[in-house]
């Protein structure tokens, strides 16, 4: 039986979604994670996509994705995941499928949505136990819109500039949302079609 076709709009935002098969761990060094960061860098220029927010976890990744009529953003996947693939075999001589079917993704059809989006997906760390506040896990945008680090990956989310005058005072307002405010419930079960 055929799949269904993937509805991409012309322009906007969409929560992205990619598994490894049958669960596979995907990452096993840091290396790993900076090798997959560097194809997302290359890549979402190639294929005009911007990252707004990022986690990538052991055996699956997050990207809240903006596109628009130039953006190609299923081109954009299969050749990321194909690329990773390549180092992924190369270094464990892997043979078979390392993703499981195509991507997922989920239009992101306003405000509210967005910015619970954007929580859920930076503290999936947190949620999986790996580590006890966002701020302890490298992988993810977190670090970015609360602490200033410096990401290529990063194309600012809309709303940031809203949260202060300074980088500092974003950068506070940014972690007493993530961390004083928990994620919607009702978002939370609009998200969990991944």
């Amino acid at each position: 039986m055929p799949r269904d076709a993937r509805i991409i709009p012309p322009r906007g935002y969409l929560h992205v979604i990619s598994r490894g098969n049958n669960q596979r761990k995907l990452f096993f060094r840091p290396g790993d994670y900076r090798i997959y960061c560097a194809l997302v860098c290359r890549l979402k220029k190639e294929e005009s996509i911007r990252i707004v927010h990022y986690c990538l976890m052991p055996n699956h990744v997050h990207f809240l994705v903006g596109i628009d009529e130039q953006s190609n953003l299923s081109n954009f996947m299969k050749r990321l995941n194909l690329k990773y693939f390549y180092h992924y075999r190369k270094k464990r001589t892997y043979v078979g499928h390392l993703w499981q079917d195509r991507f997922k993704s989920k239009l992101i059809d306003n405000d509210a949505y967005f910015i619970q989006c954007g929580k859920y997906i930076e503290l999936n760390p947190v949620r999986a136990c790996m580590v006890k506040a966002p701020e302890d896990y490298e992988f993810s945008s977190y670090g970015y819109y609360a602490f200033g680090h410096p990401s290529r990956l990063i194309d600012e989310d809309l709303f940031y500039h809203e949260m202060g005058q300074t980088p500092q005072q974003r950068q506070c307002a940014y972690r007493k949302m993530l961390i004083n405010e928990i994620v919607d419930e009702k978002i939370v079960l609009h998200i969990k079609w991944l």
